[in-house]
């Protein structure tokens, strides 16, 4: 396949970014859109030039690292991770836009990589629980109805790739928020901070710049991992709990 790329180039947070164009003569439909950027930054290493920065780790559709916009979509025309869209995707003779999430609260590191860090602060201001770590209780020790396990492990998918925010016209972090209220709610081993967690985690998700939620669903659409949009009822419906219980 001939392969036509625009990719956003920016060097630091400071400096202004603009569209770089490139061309791949020989790209195989069987290689993942990671390994297609890898034989782009291999011959731009052989020019002498700078290689795209692109965030990247396991690979497998695991660790939520690697997203960017494709074509103006979160992780491509594909619901999937951007290192499991392959260019079978994609046709011979296109041409593929590629630039970093856009969101205040992401802020561009370099190229296609942003900083991610206000999603460890919404988990540090509640996305946790009162455990004894000192020895691990027997896994039936506290029995857990199946439909709360069941949407505990729903909400848990989250891989906080942070496709949601990039999808949101509002650049909103909502959907992440409630999946991680939603996943500890829903265990008993989540109650005793459970008010005092919605409260803390969506009062960050704000002090971090994230836009409010308007039910758009544009972030269930772009989700690699399905977490469902009644997700964020759950969380309004804690929240108000906690307020009425004067949090």
């Amino acid at each position: 396949m001939r392969i036509t790329l625009k990719v956003w180039r920016q060097k630091n947070a400071a400096t202004p970014g603009r569209m770089v164009d490139y061309r791949l003569d020989d790209v195989s439909e069987d290689m993942s859109f990671l390994e297609m950027l890898d034989v782009l930054n291999e011959s731009l290493i052989a020019a002498g030039e700078e290689p795209v920065a692109f965030d990247h780790d396991c690979r497998e559709g695991i660790c939520g690292m690697c997203g960017v916009m494709i074509d103006g979509i979160a992780h491509g025309p594909e619901m999937t991770t951007t290192c499991q869209l392959h260019m079978r995707s994609f046709a011979d003779g296109d041409t593929i836009t590629v630039e970093p999430w856009r969101a205040d609260p992401f802020p561009v590191i370099k190229d296609l990589v942003v900083n991610r860090g206000a999603f460890d602060r919404i988990i540090a201001a509640g996305g946790y629980i009162s455990a004894n770590t000192g020895a691990a209780p027997d896994a039936h020790a506290m029995p857990v109805p199946k439909a709360d396990a069941d949407r505990a492990f729903e909400a848990a998918a989250c891989i906080s790739c942070g496709a949601c925010v990039a999808a949101c016209p509002n650049g909103s972090a909502m959907l992440f928020t409630a999946a991680k209220v939603t996943h500890l709610g829903s265990l008993p081993q989540g109650q005793p901070e459970r008010d005092d967690r919605v409260v803390n985690m969506l009062h960050q998700h704000d002090v971090e710049g994230f836009g409010g939620c308007t039910n758009i669903g544009e972030c269930t659409a772009v989700c690699p991992v399905g977490i469902p949009l009644d997700t964020i009822s759950q969380l309004n419906f804690d929240l108000r709990h906690a307020l009425g219980r004067g949090h």
